[in-house]
């Protein structure tokens, strides 16, 4: 009797300590499946998206042209770097900004945040999680842009991990964080204009509005996708620039870095050069936000229905 009753109190433990984890790792994962999930279905726009910001012509054009030349399977070219990006970077941003919203909302006694805390708390997830997803996203950019070069300089990449290999033997280890300054500046200004924007949106349709659980998601991912875009796309522009460009027969790059590469394009475009593709970036993004925020609805929708 004595040795059954000490089963029985020892076989909750597990489950509670399981439920610890389960709670501290929740919004982490939640995130990171919501975002991959988002990226198979917007892969062609954003392959698109950089093409046209290496100079292929509009959407159209390039749309066109990849077809005829490279074939349907060109538009998901960098498909596993850009899920890697997504299972690093997104579960990263999307985590720690739920883990701080939620500290914030208690010692602010359960009140909604002011907007000015949740554009710093979305500036700080947008950091951490361009630190943590910037070698994914070079991959990305390398593998999306390869196709573009003369055959000669193509690095032939077969996939994600092919291309982080080839990087840190190649380059160095430290290559996998090139353009990683541009990289964190644009993700902080992507993550400010949507994580904050929708949080404020939700309250606005939901508390204010009285609008559904449908509607209110669906609005406020779409005011999301349109602030991440417009705060984010320079930054972007002026990220793929760096990432891509190799050195010239004399050993010389283009650029010297981030800000030479902004004021170089400011000088030949005008501030307008930074928005180049901006329909195209901005139906890339705006998608790619509501569909991670109805996926991470749904997600957190079935974790309640089975109890977890």
């Amino acid at each position: 009797m004595a040795d059954a009753k000490q089963q029985q109190q020892q076989q909750p433990q597990p489950a509670v300590a399981a439920t610890g984890v389960w709670k501290t790792i929740k919004p982490f994962v939640n995130g990171g499946a919501s975002g991959m999930l988002a990226t198979c279905v917007i892969q062609p726009i954003d392959m698109v998206k950089v093409r046209i910001q290496l100079g292929e012509g509009s959407a159209a054009q390039v749309t066109k042209n990849m077809l005829a030349n490279e074939g349907m399977r060109s538009f998901y070219k960098g498909l596993s770097a850009g899920l890697l990006r997504q299972a690093t970077y997104t579960t990263a941003r999307l985590g720690s900004f739920r883990v701080l919203t939620n500290k914030a909302v208690e010692k602010n006694e359960g009140k909604p945040l002011p907007l000015i805390q949740k554009a710093f708390i979305g500036l700080t997830a947008g950091a951490i999680g361009a630190c943590v997803g910037s070698p994914a996203d070079l991959a990305l950019i390398r593998m999306q842009a390869d196709s573009t070069l003369p055959a000669a300089q193509r690095r032939n990449y077969k996939n994600a991990f092919h291309a982080l290999y080839r990087i840190s033997a190649d380059e160095g280890v430290l290559a996998l964080w090139k353009g990683a300054g541009p990289t964190v500046v644009r993700a902080m200004a992507l993550n400010m204009g949507m994580l904050a924007s929708y949080d404020q949106s939700v309250e606005l349709f939901r508390d204010k509005l009285g609008a559904g659980e449908i509607s209110t998601v669906v609005g406020a991912s779409a005011i999301s996708g349109f602030f991440a875009s417009a705060c984010s796309l320079p930054f972007d522009y002026v990220k793929t620039q760096i990432q891509k460009m190799q050195p010239d027969a004399n050993g010389k790059y283009p650029y010297t870095g981030s800000l030479d590469c902004a004021v170089k394009t400011f000088k030949s475009g005008g501030p307008f050069k930074f928005y180049t593709g901006f329909p195209v970036y901005c139906v890339r993004i705006a998608p790619h936000v509501m569909m991670t925020w109805i996926f991470l609805n749904q997600i957190q929708k079935f974790e309640k229905k089975i109890g977890i």
